[in-house]
């Protein structure tokens, strides 16, 4: 995939999220064949169905939670207190805002989106929730702006996907990470090749299945990266819910929700 397509898709991407934001904001239908998210749906009943309790939904503040995930990577990501944790494509803050209080005071939450209109929203979401230590970055997760070696967990949900060099953000996500920082993620994978059809459909790709790669390979780009400790463990039980994304479709032949975890040598 060359640079000019890369810049295609990250901008197909920007503006499927601006809508996001729009359909929130003006309380209408998400578009049909969306990324993580089911047209009129309520995204409490969404996001219980991807893993997260009904203490978690009531928690955030209100237009933090956008019904867009394939899981719950905070349910891998043993949070602990005073740890700092970057989520990225942290959208409206929903993971960030749980996140938050597993660290508590004395840790940090960063939220990375290259949506300008996400990072507004959350840190609107922010002030309301009237959280100091979650703080949200305009930044592409393939180049975050964060420091080296700052970082103890990763988090991501359904977002890496998206990513046409996802080599780069695995390289990238290993540069911030302290020495034993982890990664968590729940993101969509391939268990079997993409027809080229689909792997050509802008809409699908946007929608987070036709930039899904094989495991075999995130399980190279990873370990390409410098991490260890891979782990890709597919959810069969997703493809009820993707199904829901593409009704008609067999996308399920293909892809599945699975989480990732891997683990940046000690020095």
């Amino acid at each position: 995939m060359n640079k000019l397509a890369n810049d295609n898709i990250r901008k197909a991407v920007r503006e499927q999220y601006k809508k996001a934001i729009v359909t929130e904001e003006l309380n209408v239908e998400w578009p049909a064949c969306s990324c993580c998210n089911v047209s009129g749906s309520d995204v409490k009943e969404t996001s219980m169905e991807l893993g997260y309790s009904n203490k978690d939904v009531a928690d955030v503040p209100e237009g933090a939670n956008l019904g867009l995930g394939c899981g719950n990577p905070r349910a891998i990501a043993s949070l602990k207190a005073g740890e700092t944790v970057l989520d990225l494509g942290s959208g409206g803050g929903f993971d960030c805002f749980l996140a938050v209080k597993e660290v508590g005071a004395s840790g940090l939450v960063i939220g990375v989106d290259m949506t300008p209109e996400m990072i507004s929203k959350a840190r609107e979401n922010a002030e309301k929730a009237g959280c100091p230590n979650v703080e949200f970055r305009l930044g592409e997760i393939e180049h975050l702006p964060v420091a080296d070696s700052t970082v103890d967990v990763i988090i991501s949900n359904c977002v890496i996907n998206l990513s046409p060099e996802k080599t780069k953000v695995f390289i990238d996500s290993f540069r911030v990470l302290k020495p034993g920082g982890r990664l968590a993620v729940s993101d969509i994978v391939s268990t079997a090749e993409l027809p080229e059809k689909l792997q050509n459909d802008l809409a699908l790709f946007t929608g987070c299945m036709a930039g899904a790669s094989l495991i075999k390979d995130l399980e190279q780009m990873l370990g390409d990266a410098g991490f260890e400790k891979i782990r890709i463990e597919p959810k069969d039980e997703s493809r009820e819910f993707i199904r829901k994304w593409v009704p008609g479709s067999n996308i399920t032949d293909y892809v599945v929700s699975a989480t990732i975890e891997a683990v940046k040598p000690k020095i």
